[in-house]
C-alpha cells in the first residue's frame, strides 16, 4: 500500500474531502482509517433537531411552510385588490393602488423567503458536515448518491424548499444500507415524484383517466431504468419504459387540501393507477396497486445490469477514468453477493488494489475543491452564502444539476481552461480570507506531507506573499487531484 504518508494522501484525496489541520498525522494506515469512519452507524446522518442543525425541517414541514407563504400571498393580494377596487382617484395612481402594489411585493418576499430560508439551512448543514468530517468518505458517498439520484431546485419553490430534506431522508439513511431500500425511498419521495413529473401521471384505463384526468407520463419510469438502475446499456425497450410508467401511476404527492394525506407526503392514489397485470423486462407482475411498483423496483435493484452500472460509476468516481474493468467486475460481484449492501460495496471499494496503486489522476469537482480548501485553511462556515456563490460560479450550483443525469464526472467535465481560470480566481479569494492561516510551508506539509512535488514546494516557497503562496498551493496539481 505504500508508506503512511502516501496512504494518508490517498485516503484524504481519493476517498475523502482533503486534510484538516492535524488529520494527516492521525492516519498511519489509510485503509484502516477509512474502515473506521464507516464503522459509525450514523456516519452519513444529519439530525434535524440537534445542535447547529436546528432549523431544518422534514419534507412535509418544508412543504407546509411554502404552502403557508403562498396562502399569505393570496390573502394579501386579495385584500390589496379589494382595497384598490373600492377606492378611485381623479388622476394618477390612487393611494389604494400603491398599497396594493406594496402588499404584493411584501407577499412575494414572504413566499421567496420560505423556500430560500429552508434551502440555505439545508445547505449550511451539508457544508458544515463536509467541512468537519474526520476524513469525509461518508460525505463523498452522500454526494455521489445524491448526484446519482438527483433532483433540482430549479423545478420550483417546493423543490427549492425540499431538495435538502430529500437528501437527508432518502439518501443519507441508506448510504451504508441496502441499495434496494435507497431506491424505493428515493422513487417514492415527493421531491423525486415532482421532479420527474409523476405526480399527475394517470393510467389510460385508470378510473381517474376515464374522467379526463392527465395521461401517462413516462419520465420517472424511463429515468429509473436508464439512470438509476440498469443504465443506458441495460437492454430494456421502449415497451418496458411504457409498462413501468403504467406500474408507477398513482405514485403521487398529497396536496395542500389534505385529501390524500398530510400535505407534502407521498401518497398512492388508486384512482390514478393503471389496473391489471404488467410485464417489465419479460417478468410478469400481478395486479397489486402500490406493491406492484415496489416489486419492480426490488427486481431492478437486484438485476446484474444494475450491479455493473453502479460499480462502473463508483470506480470511475473514486478510482480512475476510464474505470479499470477488473475493479468494476470485483465491485459488481460484491454488490450481487451481498444483496446490494452499500456498506459492503464501499468497503470493497476501499480494498481494491487499484485504489492504492494507481496514481491520483482525477480532478476534484467544484464541491470537492471548495470544501477541501475550507478544510485545509480551517475556514469557518457561519453562513452558506459564500460557498453557494462559489459553487454557482464554478458551474456546480448546489442541488441544481443540468439534467436528471446529474453533474458529470471526470477531468473533461471540470478541467476546461475557463473552469481552471475560475478556480484560480476562487483560490485567490480563499487565500485572502485565510491571510492568518499560518505559514504556507506548514500548510503545504499539512496538505501533502512528503508527497508534495519538488515543483509545488518550490512554487510555494518562491511566492511573493503569503496570500500568493496559499493561492498557488490551492491551485497545485496535488490539491486539485482526487
Amino acid at each position: 500500500m505504500g508508506p503512511p504518508d502516501q496512504q494518508a494522501t490517498i485516503a484524504l484525496q481519493r476517498f475523502g474531502l482533503g486534510p484538516r489541520p492535524g488529520s494527516r498525522d492521525a492516519i498511519t494506515d489509510g485503509r484502516a482509517a477509512l474502515h473506521a469512519e464507516l464503522a459509525h452507524a450514523d456516519a452519513a446522518l444529519i439530525y434535524a433537531d440537534t445542535g447547529e442543525m436546528l432549523g431544518l425541517e422534514g419534507t412535509a414541514g418544508a412543504t407546509r411552510s411554502v404552502y403557508a407563504a403562498s396562502e399569505a400571498r393570496r390573502t394579501l393580494d386579495g385584500a390589496a385588490l379589494s382595497s384598490a377596487a373600492a377606492t378611485t382617484a381623479p388622476a394618477g395612481r390612487s393611494e389604494a393602488a400603491v398599497e396594493a402594489s406594496q402588499a404584493r411585493l411584501a407577499s412575494l418576499k414572504i413566499l421567496g423567503n420560505a423556500a430560500e430560508r429552508l434551502y440555505r439551512a439545508e445547505a449550511l448543514a451539508r457544508f458544515r458536515r463536509a467541512a468537519t468530517a474526520p476524513i469525509g468518505f461518508a460525505e463523498r458517498l452522500v454526494a455521489f448518491w445524491s448526484n446519482h439520484f438527483c433532483v433540482s431546485v430549479a423545478k420550483g419553490e417546493i423543490a427549492r424548499a425540499t431538495a435538502g430534506s430529500f437528501e437527508r431522508e432518502a439518501i443519507r439513511p441508506f448510504v451504508l444500507g441496502r441499495f434496494a431500500d435507497m431506491l424505493i425511498a428515493v422513487e417514492r419521495h415527493p421531491a423525486m415524484v415532482v421532479f420527474l413529473d409523476n405526480a399527475t401521471s394517470t393510467g389510460p384505463e385508470a378510473r381517474a383517466g376515464r374522467n379526463g384526468a392527465k395521461g401517462l407520463n413516462e419520465n420517472l419510469g424511463r429515468e429509473i431504468l436508464e439512470l438509476h438502475t440498469l443504465g443506458v446499456d441495460g437492454r430494456y425497450s421502449q415497451a418496458d419504459v411504457t409498462a413501468f410508467a403504467r406500474v408507477l401511476t398513482g405514485w403521487t404527492v398529497a396536496g395542500r387540501d389534505g385529501r390524500r394525506g398530510e400535505p407534502g407526503t407521498f401518497a398512492f392514489d388508486s384512482a390514478m393507477h393503471q389496473p391489471g397485470p404488467a410485464t417489465v423486462l419479460d417478468r410478469g407482475y400481478p395486479p397489486g396497486g402500490y406493491g406492484q411498483g415496489e416489486a419492480v423496483l426490488n427486481d431492478l435493484a437486484a438485476h446484474p445490469a444494475t450491479a455493473r452500472h453502479l460499480a462502473t460509476k463508483l470506480v470511475r468516481h473514486f478510482i480512475a477514468d476510464p474505470p479499470p474493468p477488473g475493479a468494476v467486475a470485483r465491485l459488481a460481484s460484491v454488490f450481487t453477493a451481498h444483496d446490494g449492501d452499500l456498506k459492503a460495496v464501499s468497503l470493497a471499494l476501499i480494498d481494491l488494489p487499484d485504489a492504492w496503486s494507481l496514481p491520483l489522476t482525477g480532478l476534484r469537482d467544484p464541491f470537492g475543491f471548495l470544501i477541501a480548501a475550507y478544510r485545509l485553511l480551517d475556514l469557518s462556515i457561519a453562513d452558506p452564502g459564500a460557498l453557494l456563490g462559489g459553487l454557482r460560479t464554478l458551474g456546480m450550483p448546489l442541488w441544481e444539476p443540468p439534467g436528471p443525469n446529474g453533474f458529470p464526472d471526470g477531468v473533461a467535465a471540470w478541467g476546461s481552461p475557463e473552469g481552471l481560470k475560475l478556480r484560480l480566481d476562487a483560490s485567490a479569494q480563499l487565500a485572502l480570507r485565510a491571510s492568518m492561516a499560518g505559514d504556507p510551508t506548514a500548510l503545504l506539509d499539512a496538505a501533502f506531507g512528503s508527497t508534495a512535488s519538488v515543483e509545488t514546494r518550490a512554487a510555494v516557497l518562491r511566492a511573493e506573499s503569503r496570500q500568493q503562496a496559499v493561492a498557488l498551493l490551492l491551485m497545485s496539481p496535488e490539491f486539485q487531484r482526487s
